[in-house]
């Protein structure tokens, strides 16, 4: 998988003091692969991002670029076409570019918790997701979940203005989706992802209210330094069904590699040749 007989290139660009782990999960799975690309991490401060990213896209053999923070908003008004998942978190993190030169974004944190999901058997069509903590990644997950099919979602954020807005690009993106606000309370919601930092340690508070989670409830978490956080620890022991963070992570990376028109592969076969620890 070459262009013009060089190693294809995929930046990863973030600010200069951002840990980059992506190039320990990639790199592996290229080599093993037998896949001619590499990413690369990119630092870039704030102010110089906007000309260096249309930079990076005159090298002849750049493949597409993942995107951190704190670029991943101020991508979205660079591009010249976005998706509807895009257009509901805010945000980018994945840009490629077409035959004719325009450059396209997605965002892929929300279908990581999505893929992860669906591949443990939970049909996600006509069910009502709860999404505690409306921003990035919060957003994200809303996002996927309304384009997977979900009836309805609650958004909850302590910051009600931010939740309110994420309801209102919900709606406005998917008119038949029902989207509330203003509550926290698990009860009668067939999925509910924590999307905030809480419930991370033991004797932490917990980001909802666990005994009110049904046992049929499926339960997830976006934070990745715990495995078995806290919070889904209390779920697991009410006889939920649990998804952890890094799952989010590893579920992500074949959709960006089917985004870049590259060798895709399961979130199994990237644990076992990644170059982290969690």
């Amino acid at each position: 998988m070459t262009i013009n007989g060089h190693t294809e290139l995929i930046a990863h660009i973030g600010y200069p003091t951002h840990s980059f782990k992506s190039p320990m999960i990639y790199n592996p799975y290229f080599e093993r692969a037998g896949i001619n690309a590499v990413v690369v991490p990119m630092g870039c401060q704030a102010e110089h991002y906007p000309a260096f990213l249309r930079a990076v896209f005159q090298l002849n053999n750049i493949r597409g670029a993942l995107i951190t923070m704190p670029h991943k908003v101020v991508t979205v008004g660079l591009l010249d076409e976005v998706t509807p998942t895009v257009r509901v978190a805010g945000a980018c993190n994945a840009v490629r570019r077409t035959a004719d030169g325009r450059l396209q974004g997605d965002m892929f944190d929300g279908a990581g918790f999505v893929r992860g999901v669906q591949r443990k058997g939970f049909n996600l069509k006509g069910q009502r997701a709860l999404v505690v903590g409306s921003g990035g990644v919060g957003s994200a997950i809303a996002a996927s979940l309304a384009s997977a099919g979900v009836a309805a979602i609650a958004v909850f954020d302590i910051h009600a203005k931010v939740a309110d807005a994420l309801a209102q690009r919900l709606k406005q993106e998917y008119p038949s989706l029902e989207a509330h606000t203003g509550s926290k309370d698990p009860a009668g919601f067939d999925l509910v992802i924590n999307a905030t930092p809480m419930g991370m340690n033991d004797g932490d508070p917990l980001p909802m209210d666990v005994s009110r989670l049904s046992p049929d409830t499926f339960v997830g978490e976006v934070v990745m330094a715990t495995e078995m956080t806290a919070f889904l620890s209390a779920a697991r022991a009410k006889g939920c069904r649990v998804q952890i963070g890094t799952d989010m992570l590893f579920e992500q990376i074949p959709a960006y590699l089917e985004f870049f028109g590259l060798p895709s592969t399961t979130a199994e076969d990237l644990r076992s040749v990644a170059q982290l620890a969690y």
